[in-house]
C-alpha cells in the first residue's frame, strides 16, 4: 500500500516515526513521510520518502535576527518580565498560527498524490489527515503519541481551545479506520470514543545489531554506577531541576543530553561541576553513555494526566542499553517498573526521594542490570512492530 504519514516534527530525531516508517517498508508498503522543517542534509531510511515543510519560526528569532509569525511582533523590544508575560500571553495564539500554517502548506504539498493510507502522528496534524483521507478514497490511521486532551501546555490558559480540540479528536477517532498509541492507560481513554479497540504500540526501539546482554556483555558495565544520564528534551515539566538537586547532594556525575529549550536552560541552577550538557546524539551513541555513566533517569513532573499516562522512550531506551532507570512514580511508569523490576521510583518534585531511589540503584546495580537483561526479551521493537504490521495487515484485507 501507499502510505502517507504525516508529523510535525523534523522526522530525522523523531525515533516513533522512523521505527513505524522503517517496519512498514520492510513489509513492501511504499512510505512516503512529511514532516517540519527537516534537516536537508538528512538521508531517510531505505524504502521511505520524506519532504520537508515549514512551519514558520512564530515567536523563535528567525535567521536574520528578527522574529516571524507575527505573534512575537507584539512583544519586539521587551525584555525581562515584561517580554515573559507576553509570550505566556502569546503562545496560544504562535502555536496554533504554526500548526494551521504548516497544514496549509503540507496540504499543498502532497496535492495530486495517491495514497491507500494517511497515517497523523498526533493530533496536530489529525484534522488535515481525515481531510486527506476524506477526499482520496483512503484510510486513516490515528498515531496518538501522548494524550493530547490531557497534556502539559505552556502560555495563558485556553479552555475554550481545550474543548473545541477535544470534541475534534472524539469525532474522529471515533470514525478512524484505526487508532494507535504509546500505553495501556491512553488506549483505554481512547477506546471510550470508538466502537473497536485501540492497538498499543510501544516506544520500544530494535535490539538488531546489539550484543546479548548475556554475562559476557554484563561485565562491559561498572559494578557501581558513576552518575545519571537524562537522555531527551532538555526543558520544563521534565523535572530536570529535581535531578540536579539529588544528585548534587550524591556527588554523582549527571549528563543532560538532547536539545535544549533556550527559554528554560538559563534558569536552571548548577551547584557543582559534576553536571554536563551534551546535545542530542544518535541512539546508538546514547546506549554507550548509558553504558558508561550507569543510570537512566525517566523524570516527569506530576503536574498534568498525559505525564500520568506516559511511558516516553527514556525507559525503553535505557533496557536496550541494558542499564537500570529511575523514573518518576506515575501510573504507567509504575506499572512497567515494577513489574519487570528494572529500576526504583521516585516521588516527582521531591529531591530527597530521587536521591533514595538513585541510591537503590547504585546498591542493587548488579542485579538490576540481570532484571534489565531479561526483559529485553520482551520490551523491544520486534515484539511492538508486529502490532503495527497487524494493523496494516488488516487494513489491507
Amino acid at each position: 500500500m501507499d502510505v502517507l504519514m504525516l508529523v510535525m516534527s523534523d522526522v530525522a530525531h523523531d525515533a516513533r516515526v522512523l521505527r513505524e516508517a522503517r517496519s512498514l517498508a520492510d513489509q513492501g508498503h511504499a512510505i512516503h513521510v512529511v514532516g517540519k522543517d527537516v534537516p536537508p542534509e538528512w538521508n531517510p531510511p531505505a524504502g521511505v520518502t520524506v519532504e520537508s515543510v515549514s512551519g514558520g519560526s512564530g515567536l523563535k528569532p528567525s535567521a536574520s535576527g528578527g522574529a516571524g509569525g507575527g505573534a512575537a511582533s507584539a512583544g519586539a523590544g521587551l525584555t525581562g518580565r515584561a517580554r515573559s508575560i507576553g509570550r505566556w500571553a502569546l503562545l496560544p495564539q504562535h502555536r496554533q498560527r504554526v500548526w494551521r500554517t504548516w497544514c496549509e502548506r503540507a496540504d499543498r504539498t502532497v496535492s495530486g498524490r495517491k495514497y491507500d493510507v494517511v497515517h497523523a502522528h498526533d493530533f496536530n496534524v489529525l484534522r488535515l489527515a481525515a481531510d486527506l483521507a476524506e477526499r482520496g478514497g483512503a484510510r486513516l490511521v490515528y498515531d496518538s503519541h501522548e494524550w493530547w486532551s490531557g497534556r502539559e501546555r505552556h502560555g495563558r490558559p485556553t479552555p475554550i481551545e481545550r474543548a473545541r480540540e477535544r470534541r475534534i479528536e472524539q469525532r474522529i477517532v471515533g470514525r478512524a479506520d484505526a487508532v494507535l498509541t504509546v500505553s495501556d492507560g491512553i488506549a483505554e481513554r481512547l477506546g471510550r470514543w470508538r466502537n473497536s479497540p485501540v492497538t498499543v504500540v510501544r516506544n520500544t526501539f530494535p535490539l538488531t545489531g546489539l550484543p546479548e546482554l548475556d554475562s559476557a556483555a554484563a561485565d562491559s558495565l561498572p559494578t557501581r554506577p558513576r552518575g545519571a544520564v537524562y537522555a531527551g528534551r532538555i526543558g520544563a515539566a521534565r523535572d530536570i531541576e529535581t535531578l540536579l538537586t539529588a544528585t548534587a547532594s550524591l556527588r554523582l556525575d549527571t549528563v543532560l543530553m538532547g536539545k535544549a529549550d533556550r527559554e528554560f536552560l538559563p534558569n536552571l541552577h548548577f551547584s557543582d561541576g559534576n553536571v554536563r550538557i551534551e546535545p542530542a546524539r544518535p541512539v546508538d551513541e546514547v546506549d554507550d553513555v548509558l553504558r558508561r555513566v550507569g543510570i537512566s533517569v525517566v523524570t516527569l513532573t506530576d503536574t498534568c494526566e498525559n505525564h500520568r499516562l506516559a511511558l516516553p522512550n527514556k525507559v525503553f531506551h535505557a533496557v536496550r542499553a541494558g542499564v537500570p532507570v529511575v523514573a518518576a512514580d506515575l501510573p504507567e511508569l509504575r506499572r512497567l517498573v515494577t513489574s519487570y523490576g528494572i529500576g526504583a521510583l521516585y516521588r516527582p518534585g521531591d529531591a530527597a526521594s530521587m536521591r533514595a531511589a538513585l541510591e537503590q540503584v547504585s546498591s542493587d546495580y548488579p542485579k538490576l542490570c540481570e532484571r534489565v537483561a531479561q526483559a529485553r526479551g520482551e520490551l523491544n521493537w520486534d515484539q511492538d512492530s508486529k502490532e503495527l504490521v497487524k494493523v496494516y495487515e488488516a487494513l489491507g484485507r
